[in-house]
């Protein structure tokens, strides 16, 4: 038990000297590798207040600015389209304008038409002899009626028959009638004629104005393809003006030939009509001269 006592102070002091000499290596484990940074005080403020995000990159804004003339109308599709899209609304136009003054010119020139031809028809089946009908029909109040150029030209064949010294109420009754009757005729192809003026127009704008401006589609959905192929991208803002403006081809198109069609199959049916009128009204006038010719008038 002496010798157990005699051993712990040595022990004790074994353990002191192994603990001074591990201190400094502890001492420098801790040192921080700044001593700037190890001297600067902690800032508070700067650990609490948490970091700020980046500010968000604007959005791209569409541009509803259609070729710089502002929103998209019919005006600015037409400004804006290309030389041949521009050549065919620009035919398309003037063909609708020159049809629907041509459609005005016929409807005033049909209504005074028949409004002089009743009154002649009344003033002829008046008449009492080739004289009257001679002087009714070249009356300045019927010059320019079909039907008052038909009388007149059958009465002066009679009268230039009768001033020649011919019979005409007798043997040379019948070659009389007959050139009065070839009088007529010749009167009657240029009524036709007259009155079929400008449907010829009509009839082409009727029939070519939808393929006209489907040309002007064509052309502008292809122009418009191309331009969707140089940006590479299909956004609707950047397609669809072109489209408009290949589309209102069509529209012009179709509104240069939907009039020209319903009005020509209108006149069309006027003319006719007159057409049987007149026949009509040359069978009165050809039974009038041989009734005159038979009484010896």
């Amino acid at each position: 038990m002496l010798d157990k006592k005699r051993n712990t102070p040595l022990i004790a002091l074994i353990g002191a000297a192994a603990l001074m000499m591990g201190a400094p290596a502890f001492a420098q484990d801790a040192a921080p590798a700044d001593p700037a940074a190890a001297e600067a005080p902690a800032d508070p403020a700067a650990e609490a207040a948490p970091a700020e995000p980046a500010p968000a990159a604007p959005a791209e804004e569409v541009s509803t600015d259609v070729g710089g003339h502002g929103e998209l109308t019919i005006m600015t599709m037409f400004l804006d389209a290309q030389p041949v899209g521009k050549a065919v609304l620009i035919g398309l136009a003037l063909a609708s304008i020159f049809s629907w003054t041509l459609l005005l010119t016929k409807l005033f020139e049909f209504g005074g038409l028949e409004r002089q031809t009743n009154r002649f028809l009344e003033a002829f089946r008046g008449a009492k002899n080739t004289s009257d009908i001679g002087r009714i029909a070249m009356s300045d109040e019927f010059e320019g009626n079909p039907l008052a150029d038909m009388a007149a030209a059958a009465v002066q064949e009679v009268e230039v028959s009768r001033q020649a010294g011919l019979n005409i109420s007798g043997e040379h009754r019948e070659t009389t009638i007959s050139r009065a009757v070839a009088a007529v005729a010749g009167v009657q192809a240029s009524l036709a004629k007259r009155l079929s003026g400008g449907m010829q127009f009509l009839a082409s704008v009727g029939s070519n104005g939808p393929f006209i401006g489907l040309f002007g589609t064509v052309y502008g959905i292809m122009y418009s393809f191309i331009g969707i192929a140089n940006t590479n991208t299909t956004n609707l803002a950047v397609v669809a003006p072109g489209i408009a403006e290949a589309l209102l081809a069509t529209g012009m198109g179709l509104f240069a030939a939907i009039p020209s069609v319903i009005f020509y199959n209108y006149f069309q049916t006027r003319i006719s009509a007159y057409g049987a009128r007149s026949e009509g009204f040359v069978a009165e006038l050809l039974n009038a001269i041989s009734r005159q010719l038979d009484k010896g008038a």
